[in-house]
């Protein structure tokens, strides 16, 4: 008999948790299903997901409700007592729902995708599903490449969903009460800008991303959720701004979020103090792409120390630019406890950091390091990047001699622990590297070595992605309808879980890349000319491609360009007409 004893955390599977939302379905015009592809720690750190479901839920006629992938032991315990995949809130099985949605965070969930479809007893392929199934449909930042999930998606969203939702939402509750069709509602709902419907798409048609001009006047969840069990960011989150004004030329997140729209110190601060009386979490994260590039982080971290410190609730800033890294918001972010500091140089030579447009010194990076030293940090976290374009063997070992300036600085007798940890690039759409190789397995393996063999103190301790993954991940990031083919070919040989290492099998992903006429190596390292027409070119995130190949041209010729507040660098997003474009022209 199923037992949720019989499983690691049932907490994952009961909900019933502080500030949860239960609706009377009865009552409702339609359902959602907001489906996070990975275990319940991972989906309630997401605060895309908190945000959704607070905005959806605000809907007088809309229901929306959480559900996650299901742990390996969990999902032998339904498939066996055959029960499908349900909600938390309620335990209605997802393919009761009205619609199904997924947030696609990371290339490695897909096959948990198409895992819990077939849990929910949905068929995954779009083609294969009628009248009697829900609308299957995506968000997030990966669905800026739809092609590879062609076949299985109904609707993409692109762009940010908090208006263009609540637009698909009351379109279909008007079409449902009139008895009309699935195929009449997706040809409708093409229509809507933001919406991609590929079964319906006109080619000549661009997808214009969706984006929030002004968040001050958008909902925030200020009584999000508060889990039963840890998750893996167990504090409240409050987002200060989107988009990023730097231009980093490897980070596809720096260019699909643009344009920079920041909330006002004063709203931020009323959400802080919100936040505290209706979650009791001990610690909120400030939350962007660059948290120190907020332009009034003064006011802001003394007034939400107006309220936290009285209560003993620690200040998180986990993204710092270690160039505006100052011992001042230092003191204001340890007022209740220190933890230790993390900064991403991305790379240890000053050529590859112009080359990645870093914008950022080793004398910035050495004055940080003596300011941490200066505030008692004795804990320094720093991350970088191997196989960068351009990148040579002296940029590798730069970062081993990097680390060793930093602990010169510390001094060899000092209490400090350095941890270098490496990532490999990944070339993503969207990014004026979205046309360059990544290095081979044969050079991953290499440049680790290379690396690990260089750093000789004991201080300094140098943690390693795995390249596998990596080279999946690449290879699905540029992918087109026929790598969408391979995935389901990989999950149908077992993959799912693929982010975590436990559970990851390369052989699988060689195999059904092969049997669908694909070598995944090549695919993953494979240079595009950048005329070539791209899976993504359909659509418009705002920057225009002419900017990328720009951008692109400066990177080889080891030139940098000035970040958004300097100088206005004409990539296109100002057609937005909001945030930091607005405020410079």
């Amino acid at each position: 008999m199923f037992d949720l004893m019989n499983v690691e955390k049932p907490a994952r599977y009961t909900g019933g948790e502080f500030n949860e939302i239960v609706k009377d379905h009865e009552k409702m015009l339609s359902s959602y299903a907001f489906c996070f592809p990975d275990t319940y720690e991972v989906g309630m750190s997401h605060l895309g997901m908190r945000i959704l479901y607070h905005v959806i839920n605000n809907r007088d006629k809309t229901v929306c409700e959480r559900v996650f992938a299901p742990w390996i032991d969990m999902e032998e315990q339904m498939r066996s007592h055959k029960i499908p995949l349900f909600s938390l809130e309620t335990k209605k099985p997802v393919s009761e729902f009205d619609i199904v949605g997924f947030t696609l965070q990371y290339e490695m969930s897909y096959t948990n995708v198409l895992n819990m479809l077939d849990l929910s007893n949905i068929p995954i392929r779009r083609e294969d599903r009628n009248e009697t199934h829900p609308i299957i449909m995506a968000g997030g930042p990966c669905s800026v490449n739809p092609e590879t999930l062609y076949d299985i998606m109904d609707i993409f969203i692109i762009g940010e969903a908090e208006e263009v939702i609540n637009e698909v939402l009351d379109l279909f509750e008007l079409m449902k009460k009139d008895n009309s069709s699935r195929n009449d509602f997706l040809r409708k709902v093409n229509d809507i800008e933001g919406v991609y419907v590929p079964l319906f798409h006109n080619l000549k048609k661009k997808i214009k991303r969706r984006i929030i001009k002004d968040l001050d006047k958008v909902s925030f969840p200020t009584d999000s959720i508060v889990p039963y069990i840890n998750i893996i960011h167990d504090r409240a989150s409050l987002e200060l701004f989107r988009g990023c004004i730097r231009g980093c030329r490897f980070c596809q997140a720096g260019f699909i979020y643009r344009p920079v729209r920041e909330k006002k110190a004063q709203t931020l601060i009323d959400q802080t103090k919100d936040i505290l009386d209706k979650t009791g979490y001990d610690e909120i994260g400030m939350v962007s792409l660059s948290t120190s590039d907020y332009s009034d982080l003064k006011t802001l971290c003394d007034g939400m120390l107006e309220h936290t410190e009285k209560r003993m609730v620690n200040l998180s800033v986990p993204s710092m630019r270690i160039d505006n890294f100052s011992i001042d918001l230092m003191k204001r972010i340890q007022k209740v406890r220190k933890s230790g500091l993390t900064f991403a140089p991305e790379a240890g030579s000053q050529r590859l950091r112009d080359v990645i447009n870093k914008n950022l010194t080793e004398e910035e990076i050495l004055n940080s390091v003596k300011i941490a030293r200066d505030g008692g940090y004795d804990n320094i976290k720093l991350y970088f990047m191997l196989g960068l374009p351009t990148e040579t063997d002296e940029d590798v070992l730069a970062i081993a001699e990097l680390g060793k300036k930093i602990l010169e600085i510390f001094g060899r007798k000092s209490r400090i622990n350095i941890t270098i940890s490496t990532s490999f690039f990944i070339p993503k759409p969207f990014t004026p590297f979205q046309w360059c190789a990544q290095i081979t397995k044969q050079e991953m393996v290499r440049r680790q070595r290379l690396l690990r063999d260089s750093i000789k103190e004991k201080k300094i301790k140098y943690n390693w992605h795995d390249f596998n993954t990596s080279i999946v991940e690449s290879a699905i990031s540029r992918g087109d309808r026929l790598t969408g083919k391979a995935i389901i070919r990989a999950w149908e040989k077992g993959c799912k879980f693929d982010s975590w290492n436990e559970f990851f099998d390369m052989d699988k992903w060689v195999s059904a890349f092969s049997e669908c006429g694909l070598d995944i190596y090549q695919q993953a390292s494979r240079e595009i000319n950048s005329n070539d027409i791209l899976p993504w070119d359909h659509i418009d995130i705002g920057v225009t491609k002419k900017f990328l190949k720009n951008e692109y041209k400066k990177a080889f010729d080891e030139i940098t360009t000035k970040n958004c507040r300097e100088e206005c660098t004409g990539c296109g997003i100002a057609k937005y007409k909001c945030g930091v474009c607005f405020e410079n022209n």
